[in-house]
């Protein structure tokens, strides 16, 4: 076969090469490589006897299973874009997401189609449902959706894809944005390929290994999973799990040997004791999400001595950015490494010089891995993905053309021997759990909600979750005081686990403001500090 070059490339040349060589498991059940390549080509033949075009959305609000994986990379072959959402997303953030990019297939269940039957009117693109099992009794869809099976889809008949080549987009993953509205970063084929090569060369990937998919796939270090396996030929475990004990389990029974968590889920299995099992097999682990604890690496390592810690650093604008190498943990634990393999990290001052060793500044990545921006939003597309000054890079000034890097917001510093350093964020965004969350996002649900007259949400330092989500707020216009109580009720119903603050706080009269006039996080967040020492 030619190289691979197309997402689904990926999983056609392991076919070709060891067609009966397992590719997937999930509940006790695995699937060889030619089987995966099978049911990939009949979904995205069943788009096409749906009347797909050419780069139409296809969005997937799943679990992880085998439909999940077959409906992403069979989108990509019909020449469609899949975008994945997180199970665990309210409705209302399901349909936001489907109408933002004009889903035109929505593929689900049908245990979680019931609970969208109220928004689906708001998706005026959506034209298909495609559900994973018989339809519930008495299903009425709004007017103009049509419904399909699974199986029905996969019966249609063989047909080409259309055209796309690397540069054409593959998928939208959906992050929290500054503003408040999740933004959707475009990923190419070009970009999903050269992150799945990049990260199994310096994971040493190879036909004998068996990944764990713990992360959500709606992520794009969840998803590099399956890219990482699917390229090197290995098999990848589906996992959805409740308990962290259930990963051990897991890792044990299908002799896991590569495992990519976030630091929230270390913790927790750091406290653990591991079966024997684990350890033999496990060769190595992988932090990505935020820094891990130095405590947290150390029991880790203690729990699986013979095991490779990779510490690494990555942007959804820009897939994977920079790995620790292990034999680099001892001496430098609190970094982030350096460049992985084809991206160049630069630190860049605010005229976009370069700054000097030590000195910190911007962390700008470049190269294949660099996304195609945000999807219908220019101006934040403009404020993140700018082009490179002359001079940075070996850019001379001689090149019309311009080269679009990625800024992150992330500020850093690098050492002499060109090791990086992670400083602090330049945005408000609170990375808790693993996630990036807006606090505009949050106060907008509060706000909602109308049991809160003024709020204000912020990060605080937790031990666990990286970051918890502390919210100031203000009783509503009548009210004798805040009903602490009825809002935190309230927010477990419109908001994901994940989004739900740790602790409301009332206070009294206006909140603070800045000189702009918008309430003064920052202020309010130092004054939080002050008065309750940070775990």
């Amino acid at each position: 076969m030619s190289a691979v070059t197309l997402l689904f490339d990926l999983i056609a040349r392991a076919a070709h090469r060891a067609p009966e060589a397992p590719a997937l498991s999930c509940a006790g059940q695995t699937l060889s490589y030619a089987q995966l390549q099978s049911r990939v080509q009949g979904f995205a033949a069943g788009l096409l006897g749906l009347g797909l075009q050419r780069a139409e959305r296809v969005g997937l609000w799943l679990e992880k299973r085998f439909e999940t994986v077959a409906a992403s990379f069979g989108a990509a072959a019909a020449g469609g874009v899949f975008v994945p959402l997180n199970p665990l997303l309210k409705p209302a953030q399901v349909a936001f997401i489907l109408a933002d990019c004009g889903v035109r297939v929505l593929v689900t269940s049908p245990e979680r189609l019931p609970l969208l039957l109220e928004v689906l009117g708001g998706c005026p693109a959506l034209r298909h449902v495609v559900l994973t099992g018989a339809p519930p009794a008495g299903l009425a869809l709004p007017p103009g959706l049509a419904l399909s099976t699974w199986d029905e889809l996969l019966a249609a008949p063989a047909r080409a894809g259309h055209r796309v080549i690397d540069a054409d987009m593959a998928a939208i993953l959906y992050t929290s944005g500054s503003t408040g509205r999740p933004k959707g970063v475009v990923l190419s084929h070009r970009n999903l390929v050269a992150g799945a090569q990049s990260v199994a060369s310096y994971l040493e990937n190879h036909p004998g290994d068996t990944l764990l998919a713990a992360l959500p796939l709606s992520f794009d270090a969840g998803f590099s999973q399956l890219t990482t396996a699917f390229h090197a030929g290995a098999r990848v475990v589906l996992l959805n799990w409740l308990l962290p004990r259930d990963v051990l389990r897991c890792m044990e029974r299908e002799r896991v040997t590569g495992l990519t968590a976030v630091p929230p889920l270390y913790i927790q299995l750091a406290a653990l004791e591991w079966p024997a099992a684990v350890r033999q097999h496990l060769r190595y682990f992988a932090n990505t999400g935020g820094r891990l604890p130095r405590q947290t690496l150390a029991l880790l390592r203690a729990c699986a001595p013979h095991s490779k810690p990779f510490l690494m650093y990555g942007l959804t604008e820009a897939f994977r950015s920079t790995v620790l190498p292990p034999e680099e943990v001892d001496r430098r634990p609190d970094s982030i490494g350096r460049a992985i393999p084809n991206a160049e990290i630069l630190v860049l001052r605010e005229d976009g010089s370069e700054c000097a060793a030590d000195e910190p500044g911007e962390l700008v990545h470049r190269g294949a891995l660099v996304g195609l921006g945000y999807w219908n939003d220019p101006e934040r597309t403009a404020e993140r993905y700018r082009p490179l000054p002359a001079g940075v890079a070996g850019r001379e000034g001689a090149l019309p053309l311009p080269e679009i890097a990625v800024y992150s917001g992330d500020t850093v510093r690098r050492d002499a021997e060109g090791f990086l350093y992670f400083v602090g964020r330049r945005d408000e965004m609170i990375k808790t759990s693993g996630y990036r969350v807006s606090p505009t996002e949050v106060e907008e649900v509060l706000y909602a909600t109308g049991r809160v007259g003024e709020c204000a949400a912020f990060g605080v330092e937790h031990p666990v979750l990286g970051q918890a989500i502390q919210v100031v707020a203000t009783a509503p216009e009548g009210a004798a005081a805040l009903d602490v109580a009825a809002l935190l009720a309230e927010c477990r119903v419109r908001m994901p686990a994940y989004m739900v603050p740790a602790g409301v706080e009332a206070a009294l009269g206006p909140l603070p403001r800045n000189a702009n006039g918008k309430i003064d996080r920052k202020a309010l967040s130092t004054a939080w500090a002050q008065r309750r020492p940070q775990p």
